[in-house]
C-alpha cells in the first residue's frame, strides 16, 4: 500500500525524430548497382548495402531548416535536410556520409586554430583529391557554420554537441559530386570540453537508391 502512495512513474524519454520511414532502431537497404557504379570514384571504398540505425541526431539551422542524422552501424550516417517542416514534402537534400578521420583536439590553442584556419578554407585536399568550399560568405572570410545537435541513443539517453562545420564538393563523372564535411565538435562533460576534428565524405541519395526495411 505504502509503495503505491510514494511511487513515482519514470519520466518519459523524448522520442527521436522520424522521416522517410527512417527511425531509431530501424534499417535500410542501398541500391547495389548504383553503388557499384559510383564507388570507384568515391573516397570510401565500400558502403554496407544494409545499415542499421543506432542513433539519431537533430539540429536546427539558422535558415529555418532542420538537419536530421541517422547514425548507422557502418561508421556513418544518412543525413536528411528539411525546410519548413519535418515531413517528406519538406526534404531538400539527402546524403549518405561515412567518417574518414577523427582527430582529438587537446588544447585551447589547437581549438582556436581549428576554428580560424582548419575547418574553413577555399579548398581542402583529402587523399590527393581537391574539394572546393560550398558555403561562402560575401566577405573575404567564410566562418564555419555553427549548429547544436541533440543526439538520441537507443537506450533512451540524449546528449548535445556543438558543431562548427564547413561543406566542400568535388565533381565526379556524369554530373555527380562527392561531398566533404569538416567539423569541429565540442561536447561539455562536467567542467571539461571534449573536442575533436571530424572529417567525413558523402554523396547524394535519391529515392530510388534506398529501401526502408519494415
Amino acid at each position: 500500500m505504502f509503495s503505491k502512495w510514494f511511487s513515482k512513474s519514470a519520466p518519459e524519454k523524448p522520442a527521436a525524430p522520424e522521416i522517410m520511414g527512417l527511425y531509431l532502431g530501424g534499417s535500410f537497404e542501398l541500391d547495389d548497382l548504383k553503388l557499384r557504379l559510383l564507388e570507384p570514384e568515391l573516397t570510401i571504398s565500400t558502403a554496407a548495402r544494409s545499415q542499421i540505425i543506432q542513433a539519431v541526431g537533430q539540429a536546427e539551422l539558422d535558415s529555418g531548416g532542420t538537419l536530421l542524422r541517422f547514425y548507422t552501424d557502418d561508421e556513418g550516417f544518412l543525413q536528411v535536410v528539411t525546410d519548413g517542416g519535418l515531413t517528406e514534402n519538406h526534404i531538400t537534400d539527402v546524403k549518405l556520409w561515412h567518417f574518414y578521420d577523427t582527430q582529438t583536439i587537446g588544447s585551447e590553442a589547437q581549438w582556436k586554430d581549428c576554428l580560424d584556419n582548419v575547418i574553413s578554407q577555399p579548398t581542402y585536399t583529402l587523399d590527393g583529391k581537391t574539394f572546393t568550399r560550398v558555403w561562402n560568405a560575401t566577405g573575404e572570410y567564410s566562418p564555419p557554420v555553427a549548429v547544436s545537435e541533440k543526439t538520441f541513443e537507443e537506450d533512451g539517453d540524449t546528449s548535445f554537441t556543438d558543431q562548427f562545420m564547413m561543406l566542400y564538393e568535388r565533381e565526379l563523372s556524369a554530373g555527380r559530386t562527392e561531398s566533404l564535411l569538416v567539423v569541429g565538435e565540442e561536447k561539455i562533460i562536467g567542467n571539461n570540453a571534449d573536442r575533436c576534428l571530424v572529417i567525413s565524405t558523402g554523396f547524394d541519395i535519391q529515392p530510388a537508391d534506398i529501401t526502408i526495411n519494415g
